[in-house]
């Protein structure tokens, strides 16, 4: 029942993470980077603190109680992550929902998933999810098979991408993606991916802080939330100072008080955006909690949002107009990423 209920929490996780990029679509009259951190504000700022009040039992004091290397490293990572989830947004923006999230969280997902055990293995002295831990084992290779499926479903997703990108006109490809381009996409794609697999590592780093909420009476499914607030503030820390500057090169500060605009849909959008995004992680937290496995639960989760933005995709009409040998390959991607999920969840089930 706790493998069930850890893959049930992530494919909420990520179906939140797959969706909330669609309420940013309602915002009128503002740049990306005004909208970008209005949103923000309200998911790395607001909801951890209200998420950690409600869930962990003097987490302020859990917080300024932890050792100060601890705290060190989880901001850095989150700032890192930042860093990630800035070019992720920039992702969206320049190759729609389905191929954007699928080139970027591939390379999210083979460093999220293998990199932590295989620190592991280096720079620990204990013997407990380290990768070495894992090939020993049929649930590691279980688990580690379904990267490698996950990764082989991505590769097709991509294609699928790439055959979109040679089938259809320019003005139909701007149609279903209004700022498309492709070589800028890809560029910020992979560049997101590879430090958007930081939150992983953060979340190994800040442990302590979980540990510590579930000894002051946290239920476990929430240790993390207390652990959010710090690494998040790292990522806020990035995107603000990227989105200021912005603000200021466009001359797009206006936006935040422009009555021509909907002001009050544009807030609401925004914030809605954020709560969206930070429920993955919300329920990320759930399903490792049930899951124990930090690769297992970063591949699911992972996955799920691959597949939820893929058929956003689907819905959205970004693939509007290409072959039916496209339809069929982002299909089979789509598939295969369904069954890195089977088999992750499979391994999942078999003892140590």
């Amino acid at each position: 029942m706790g493998v069930i209920l850890g893959v049930l929490f992530h494919f909420i996780g990520g179906f939140a993470s797959g969706s909330f990029y669609i309420p940013y679509k309602k915002v009128r009259g503002w740049a990306w980077e005004s909208y970008w951190i209005t949103g923000g504000s309200f998911s790395w700022l607001v909801v951890p603190v209200i998420a950690a009040a409600l869930t962990v039992p003097n987490f302020i004091d859990i917080i300024a109680s932890t050792d100060a290397g601890t705290i060190f490293w989880s901001y850095l990572l989150g700032l890192l992550w930042g860093i990630g989830g800035l070019t992720f947004g920039l992702s969206m923006r320049y190759l729609g929902i389905s191929l954007g999230m699928a080139v970027a969280l591939g390379f999210c997902s083979a460093f999220g998933a293998l990199i932590p055990p295989i620190y592991m293995d280096l720079f620990s002295d204990g013997s407990a999810h380290t990768f070495s831990a894992m090939m020993q084992t049929s649930k590691g290779i279980f688990v580690i098979l379904g990267v490698a499926v996950c990764l082989l479903g991505i590769v097709v997703c991509g294609r699928a991408g790439m055959m979109k990108e040679k089938e259809l006109p320019e003005e139909k490809k701007k149609a279903a993606v209004k700022e498309f381009n492709l070589r800028k996409g890809l560029t910020v794609a992979v560049f997101s991916g590879i430090l958007s697999a930081c939150m992983s590592f953060a979340i190994t780093a800040a442990k302590p802080m979980a540990d510590a909420a579930v000894a002051n009476g946290a239920n476990p499914l929430f240790q993390n939330n207390v652990s959010y607030i710090v690494i998040m503030l790292g990522g806020f820390t990035t995107n603000f100072i990227w989105c200021m500057y912005l603000n200021a090169k466009n001359k797009s500060f206006s936006n935040y008080t422009d009555k021509r605009t909907p002001l009050f849909n544009n807030y609401f959008f925004s914030a809605l955006a954020g709560l969206t995004w930070f429920l993955q992680f919300f329920f990320y937290g759930m399903g490792e909690s049930k899951l124990k496995n930090d690769a297992s639960s970063w591949i699911l989760h992972m996955a799920f949002i691959i597949l939820i933005s893929g058929l956003w995709g689907l819905a959205l009409k970004e693939w509007k107009g290409v072959s039916s040998k496209t339809y069929r390959t982002i299909a089979a991607g789509i598939v295969i990423i369904i069954l890195s999920v089977v088999l992750v969840g499979y391994g999942n089930s078999l003892a140590e």
